[in-house]
């Protein structure tokens, strides 16, 4: 796999016009340039984000090569508009998000390797004649390379038996791993190479590289199953593709044993591709714009290796939840020698069936946190959760699949890590581990609020700080005694309570005194938000009452500052708001955002009580209630008065309330 260095944290705070300039400038690289910089796990995390701000950016339609060139193969890089567009996988990342799809239909799941190459369509005509092959491209538009797929061994320049009808075949590119030895001084992985030999204009030395190409998909045929599919393509003349038909239920399994394997594979993989196998079903499921969603592709999450765990190592968050990491025999992923893995909590313990001495898999996620991920093999010896606090000494407790120390607020793991939480999120330089534990052990900050009590002079008893570094830790403190409320929330490090969360409390509830009132049927009923969510959050502020109390005495709050910070002008709509979900037919949801704006209304993502109109999108053509829209129900059910407009009111609406 190619090098590739961690996305730079502040991508999350980017707006649409930015976010759309990152994930094209990795789309040039990965595409056009063949030299990706972030792992794939980024790469998905950036198009999440930008499609959750923007759905319908354009940025998010434009993934391909840009394409051009031509060749003295007469149409060689001639544009071809694919007639059926080749869409994207789903991806899931998880064994619950698999379960959850494999529950949306009945029958058996295909299981194929996913090739990390490049995606290419054949078509075949009525006697067999290989007529066309074209990269996938934008998925709607790729580039035709037919006189070089001719040189690709694995493709039958004619099939072996006729379909007596027009048939594409789709499948993957690829150089085997036994090929890439004699390059892999010269070029950084397969793949890029497998591009670059690819867009090659003599097809001859194209052919000289050796390439392979995987069939995975056989489009207009009559066939019932995927099996069948998969069946004819080995009639016609393919090579076989490692591919096994499982009942749901061992979806999970089915794809640890691909996994498991990963390195006795002649070819790169970044994921296992499961399949509907009925036809009908996948008929019945339909497509999206995005992806088919009969199939869908469990990624790897980073480099993966099989090692031994030798013991569990107990530490203690901020929260007083007691946290197992591995101890395993080191490992090389991601060009790094690992020997700590996560394990979440003490229930992941629990459902891996984890020993000691057992052989695991372990992933090293997004090229930076490593995970174990299953059990190969079983060990001889039980995990013993811990009986007393690993910090403290005291007593622990138990609840689900997490355990926590009974006394967090004198824990002195507990407390640190609340405390660095603290100056992290408020952005209060300079007190790092060492200061803080030094801190600790003086007595001098045993809470938050203790940092806005320090004296200079109570620094400088401390080893290597001198007065010009103690001023410098006072006035760094005091820079820091005004907050916006989100940050402020933000920073009291309560479970769930993240930056999606604090943002939507300030926005909607405006003050602290308001937050620390709001109830978890009021939070659950925004959404994106949820029952256990808001069940945490609030029990949360409840316990940390006396801690926000405490840094109220120091610290004043800038409340309501999101809702001000950019008030629309007053106008005919002014005092109402509007939600909008589903996808617009007229016009994006960015501009029907800014009309609503510019004649005065507000334009919240969540639902809330206090909307007054949620707009449903014309477009919307499933004929399922959107989260929004479930919620707004349940809204008008208790009482509130939120009207359900379609995306033909609202426009009909603002024209008539424009400004002469």
């Amino acid at each position: 796999m190619a090098k590739t260095v961690p996305l730079d944290p502040h991508w999350v705070n980017l707006d649409v016009p930015a976010l759309e300039a990152l994930v094209r400038h990795h789309d040039h690289l990965y595409w056009d340039k063949h030299e990706p910089e972030i792992s794939d796990t980024d790469y998905d995390r950036l198009t999440r984000r930008l499609k959750e701000l923007a759905p319908d950016s354009p940025a998010l339609r434009e993934m391909g090569p840009s394409g051009g060139g031509d060749g003295e193969v007469g149409r060689y890089g001639t544009p071809v508009r694919h007639r059926r567009p080749m869409l994207s996988l789903d991806k899931c990342y998880g064994d619950d998000e698999l379960r959850e799809w494999v529950a949306s239909f009945k029958g058996d799941v295909v299981v194929s390797p996913k090739f990390d190459g490049i995606a290419c369509s054949l078509v075949f005509d009525e006697k067999g004649a290989l007529a066309l092959a074209a990269t996938r491209g934008d998925g709607q538009v790729g580039d035709d390379v037919t006189a070089n797929v001719r040189g690709i061994a694995d493709v039958p320049k004619r099939l072996r038996e006729p379909p007596g009808r027009e048939v594409e075949v789709r499948g993957e590119v690829f150089m085997r791993l036994s090929v890439f030895a004699g390059y892999k001084d010269k070029f950084a992985n397969p793949r890029n190479l497998a591009a670059g030999a690819m867009k090659q204009k003599d097809p001859k030395k194209s052919a000289a590289y050796g390439l392979s190409f995987a069939a995975y998909e056989l489009l207009g045929t009559d066939h019932a199953t995927e099996r069948e599919r998969f069946d004819a393509l080995s009639r016609y003349g393919f090579p076989a593709v490692e591919r096994r038909a499982v009942g749901r239920d061992d979806a999970v399994a089915a794809y640890r044993d691909l996994a498991a394997r990963r390195a006795e594979l002649d070819f790169e993989i970044d994921g296992v591709v499961f399949k509907a196998d009925d036809v009908g079903e996948q008929r019945r499921l339909g497509l999206t714009a995005h992806h088919p969603r009969y199939a869908i592709a469990y990624k790897f999450q980073g480099d993966t290796g099989t090692t031994v765990v030798r013991g569990v190592e107990w530490s203690v968050a901020r929260t007083g939840a007691i946290t197992p990491v591995a101890l395993i025999d080191p490992v090389m992923l991601s060009g790094a020698l690992v020997s700590r893995a996560s394990l979440h909590h003490p229930g992941f313990i629990k459902k891996l069936g984890l020993t000691s001495g057992a052989e695991v898999l372990v992933t090293r996620r997004g090229g930076v946190i490593p995970n174990v991920e299953h059990v190969v093999k079983p060990g001889p010896t039980a995990i013993e959760l811990p009986a007393a606090c690993p910090s403290c000494g005291g007593g622990v407790h138990g609840s689900g699949d997490f355990l926590y120390c009974d006394r967090p607020s004198s824990c002195r793991a507990a407390v640190m890590g609340q405390v660095a939480h603290y100056v992290s999120v408020a952005g209060i330089e300079g007190f790092g581990d060492r200061m803080l534990g030094e801190l600790y052990e003086r007595g001098l900050v045993r809470s938050a609020a203790d940092l806005y009590r320090l004296r200079a002079s109570d620094l400088l008893a401390i080893d290597r700080v001198g007065d010009k570094l103690a001023a410098k830790l006072v006035a760094q403190v005091a820079a820091k005694r005004t907050l916006s409320l989100e940050v402020f929330l933000r920073a009291l490090g309560i479970d769930e309570l993240g930056k999606h969360v604090a943002k939507i409390l300030a926005t909607e509830f405006k003050t602290l005194a308001r937050v620390l009132r709001v109830t978890a049927a009021e939070l659950a009923a925004i959404h994106t938000i949820g029952p256990v969510i808001a069940e945490t959050v609030t029990e949360g502020l409840a316990r940390s009452r006396p801690l926000v109390d405490e840094l109220c005495r120091h610290v004043t709050l800038e409340e309501g500052a999101a809702a001000a910070a950019a008030p629309p002008p007053a106008g005919p709509l002014s005092g109402q708001s509007f939600v909008f979900t589903g996808k617009m037919a007229t016009l994006e949801r960015k501009a029907a955002q800014e009309r609503a704006r510019a004649l005065g209304g507000l334009t919240p993502d969540a639902v809330t009580r206090t909307t007054t109109y949620l707009v449903v999108g014309d477009d919307k053509s499933d004929g399922k209630k959107s989260t929004k829209e479930k919620a707004a129900d349940k809204l008008v059910a208790d009482g509130a008065s939120i009207k359900i407009i379609s995306e033909t009111d609202f426009l009909a609406m603002t024209e008539a309330t424009k400004k002469p």
